[in-house]
C-alpha cells in the first residue's frame, strides 16, 4: 500500500466582491447557499451569473389566459422562469412541454423543474428547434391550448464566457445556440464575401456603421477569430472612421447580435415557427410571443395581423405589450421586450 498522501486541491473561492471571470463568481453560481447575496445582486438590477430572469411573466400569463389543465407549448425552454409560473398555473391536470435547441442547458433546466415537483406527468422535454413545432401534431393531433415564446438569448449564454457570445470575455467567437449544429461565427467569417458580411449587419440589425465594421472584419478574418479579437477590430474600424466613443458598444452590440442571427438562422425558423402556429393550436388558443428586436417584431406583427385579416385569429394586440416600468428597472434587459398575442378562431 502506498505511503503518499493524496495532493490536497483547495475549492474555487469567491475573488472579492466583483470578481471578473466567471468560475470565480462563487456566491452567485450557488444560489441556494448565497440567497441572500443574490437578491443584492438583482436589487441592483442586474443578472446574477449563471441564471436568467423571466420578462413580463405576468403580461405573459394575462394573455394565454392560463387555467388548471390546460396543455401547452413553451418553444424557448432557457432557464425555465417561465415554465416554472406557467405549470403552476395550468396543474393540476395540465401538461407542458418544453422545446429548447441549447443542449448545455436544457439538462440543467430539466433538473431545476423536476426538483419543483413536476414529473413527465405533467413536464417533458425536447431538445428540437422550434420550427419543427409541427411534430407535436403526432402526439396531439388536434392542437394545444398555447404556445409561448421568448426569443432572443438568455443570460446564461450572455454571461458564460466559453459560449463566446459576447466581447466582454476573451473566447472562440461561436455564438450558436447549440454549440454541437452547425457553423460557428468564427467559421462563418472566414467563408464569406465583405458584402454578405455588410448584408449581415444591415438585414440582421440596422447597424449604421455596416459597410466600415464588415470591411474591416473581412480583411481581419484571422484576428475575428476570439470575440475579443473581434471586438477589437470593430472598435478600432469605428475609432478610424470618427464614431463617437458613446456610440461604439452600441454598434459592438448590433454586431454581435447580426452574426448571431445569422448562425443561428433565426429569422429563418422564426418564420417556420410562424407558419406553423395556427396548426398547432385548439379553435380558441392562444399564443403569445416575446421579441428582442426589431426584425422579430416586424415578423411577428405581419404574421398576426395576416392570419386576423384573413379569419384564421379572431384577434391580436393591437399594439405590443412592454414591461413595466418597475420592472424595467429591476432588470434593463427588459426594456427592449415586445409581447405580442393572438386568439386562434
Amino acid at each position: 500500500m502506498s505511503d503518499q498522501q493524496p495532493i490536497h486541491k483547495r475549492r474555487i473561492r469567491y475573488a472579492g466582491t466583483h470578481p471578473k471571470k466567471f468560475n470565480e463568481k462563487y456566491k452567485e453560481l450557488n444560489p441556494d447557499k448565497y440567497q441572500e447575496d443574490v437578491e443584492k445582486i438583482k436589487l441592483k438590477g442586474q443578472t446574477p451569473a449563471g441564471s436568467h430572469r423571466p420578462i413580463c411573466v405576468d403580461e405573459i400569463c394575462d394573455a394565454l389566459e392560463l387555467k388548471p389543465g390546460m396543455t401547452g407549448i413553451d418553444c424557448t425552454l432557457g432557464y425555465g422562469g417561465h415554465t416554472s409560473v406557467i405549470l403552476s398555473k395550468i396543474t393540476p391536470g395540465g401538461k407542458l412541454i418544453g422545446f429548447d435547441v441549447d443542449s448545455i442547458e436544457l439538462p440543467k433546466t430539466e433538473k431545476r423543474i423536476r426538483n419543483q415537483g413536476y414529473n413527465e406527468t405533467v413536464f417533458t422535454t425536447r431538445i428540437m428547434n422550434f420550427s419543427e413545432i409541427k411534430s407535436i401534431l403526432d402526439e396531439y393531433p388536434q392542437g394545444v391550448d398555447f404556445i409561448l415564446a421568448d426569443l432572443g438569448v438568455s443570460s446564461m449564454q450572455l454571461d458564460t464566457p466559453e459560449r463566446g457570445f459576447s466581447f466582454k470575455n476573451p473566447a472562440p467567437l461561436d455564438l450558436r445556440l447549440n454549440p454541437s449544429n452547425g457553423e460557428s461565427a468564427a467559421d462563418l467569417i472566414m467563408r464569406i464575401k465583405a458584402d454578405a458580411l455588410i448584408n449581415i449587419l444591415i438585414e440582421n440589425a440596422d447597424e449604421p456603421h455596416a459597410e466600415v465594421v464588415g470591411k474591416a472584419i473581412y480583411s481581419q478574418k484571422t484576428t475575428c477569430q476570439t470575440t475579443d479579437g473581434l471586438g477589437e477590430v470593430i472598435t478600432r474600424a469605428l475609432k478610424r472612421s470618427g464614431v463617437k466613443a458613446d456610440d461604439i458598444k452600441p454598434s459592438l452590440q448590433r454586431c454581435f447580435q447580426a452574426l448571431r442571427i445569422a448562425v443561428n438562422k433565426e429569422f429563418y425558423v422564426l418564420d417556420r415557427l410562424l407558419e406553423s402556429i395556427p396548426d398547432c393550436l385548439k379553435p380558441g388558443g392562444r399564443v403569445a410571443i416575446l421579441t428582442f428586436h426589431s426584425g422579430e417584431d416586424r415578423r411577428v406583427k405581419k404574421a398576426f395581423k395576416e392570419y386576423t385579416n384573413t379569419g384564421v385569429f379572431t384577434e391580436c394586440v393591437r399594439r405590443p405589450l412592454r414591461s413595466s416600468s418597475q420592472e424595467r428597472h429591476d432588470n434593463p434587459r427588459s426594456s427592449c421586450a415586445k409581447l405580442r398575442w393572438a386568439i386562434k378562431k
